[in-house]
């Protein structure tokens, strides 16, 4: 039973990971996909676990795209026009905090969905982990780690730079 649910867990990877998804995406895919069966299982039965599995992944990384594509917060387009020099600084210095800007936006973007959506919640929105974990339907402990997650990422990120 194990070998049939671990060769399954490697066949969905395998196709996220050709759909361009990380294997933290996948993973959290996958997971999704499992908790749709379980909740179709209580009402109904299904004939082709693994078909559903398939599709039902399909369908979650499909809607994560549709969602990336039109979510952005209006505190993001904000923080693009907040100054980062004072008035009469030196043109070099606007101009690299104008780079620093672009880097920071351009490693958010590099963030899954779910890691930016709730770093940006924390730390632009100002919402506490507490918030944010009943907010997504998670728990604080889950919050805490994607924002450590994306506090570490775009450190690194950044010192690139």
């Amino acid at each position: 039973m194990m070998e049939a649910v671990n060769v399954l867990l490697l066949k969905l990877r395998k196709l996220l990971h050709s759909r361009g998804r990380t294997r933290d995406e996948a993973d959290e895919a996958i997971q999704e996909a499992f908790l749709r069966l379980q909740r179709y299982r209580q009402d109904r039965h299904v004939q082709e676990p693994e078909a559903f599995l398939v599709r039902t992944v399909i369908n979650v990384v499909a809607d994560d795209g549709r969602r990336r594509s039109r979510w952005r917060p209006a505190s993001l387009a904000e923080v693009e026009t907040l100054r980062f020099s004072e008035a009469g600084s030196a043109p070099d210095d606007v101009v690299l905090g104008q780079q620093r800007l672009r880097s920071l936006r351009a490693g958010l973007d590099q963030l899954s969905p779910r890691t930016r959506e709730i770093f940006l919640l924390h730390r632009v929105e100002g919402y506490s982990h507490a918030q944010i974990a009943a907010r997504m339907g998670v728990t604080v402990s889950a919050v805490e780690k994607q924002v450590a997650k994306a506090v570490l990422f775009l450190t690194e990120w950044m010192d690139r730079i």
